[in-house]
């Protein structure tokens, strides 16, 4: 709907100035000229609600942290599913090596300063974290969980790829396939005291774990194997940031 309206906008405004051009300010097109600036102020007071209800929204969704949840994240036994930071570097190519960073999508700058802040906030809120970590092989996700945990503290995982793979052109059958295969993994809890992380991908909206923002994170409750998993909350990295260290 914003992206319509802006649209709009912009296209009378054009209309605006072109018609000034080439008709001049005469009587006539200074009629013309009122109903196209009448026009563009309406649209202009269309689109600032839809841009308001729209940042509600998107503030609506990463919610605040409920603390019962903050403090059974301290006490483990959760999932914690992360997507990587912002990859704004270089695009993933069809003949994509996953050893060959050049090959794919990386880290910008902005994304290496997020992974970084993620682990010092899970620190900081004394949440436990088993090792190793487990990370998809793109680059982008393993420097992702390298950075936030440190090297030497993550191990790649193959089965990710197929949750990036999602995203893309795959069949009803490989996506039911793959969600299967990853309610296995999510349905079993990690040892006690702890919490097992897995830096990956985003999903496609209404999918498995669904859309999730560059350093998201996922809370997955596992209920056990044969039993599934459910989605106990969503925190967004600004969100963790602001959380307050354990007393």
């Amino acid at each position: 709907m914003k992206e319509r309206l802006s649209f709009i906008t912009r296209f009378l405004f054009f209309l605006c100035a072109y018609y000034t051009l080439e008709k001049g300010f005469s009587a006539r097109g200074a009629v013309v000229m009122k109903r196209l600036v009448c026009l563009c102020m309406l649209c202009l007071l269309l689109l600032v609600p839809a841009q308001m209800a729209g940042a509600a929204e998107n503030a609506a969704a990463a919610g605040p942290v409920n603390p019962p949840l903050l403090e059974s994240l301290r006490q483990g036994g959760y999932i914690l599913y992360i997507r990587h930071g912002e990859a704004t570097v270089g695009e993933d190519r069809p003949d994509l090596v996953f050893t060959d960073c050049s090959t794919q999508r990386n880290l910008s700058g902005e994304g290496r300063r997020q992974a970084a802040t993620l682990g010092e906030a899970l620190r900081r809120l004394q949440i436990p974290v088993q090792f190793p970590v487990l990370a998809s092989p793109f680059c982008r996700t393993r420097e992702t969980a390298e950075l936030a945990f440190g090297e030497g503290k993550v191990q790649t995982d193959p089965f990710w790829i197929k949750i990036y793979r999602l995203s893309g052109d795959t069949t009803p059958s490989e996506r039911e396939d793959t969600l299967t295969a990853m309610t296995s993994v999510l349905e079993k809890a990690p040892p006690s005291g702890t919490n097992q992380v897995i830096v990956a991908h985003s999903f496609p909206s209404g999918v498995g774990l669904g859309e999730i923002p560059n350093l998201g994170i996922v809370v997955v409750k596992p209920r056990g194997q044969g039993s599934g998993y459910e989605i106990a909350g969503r925190i967004a990295l600004g969100e963790l940031l602001s959380l307050r260290t354990a007393k």
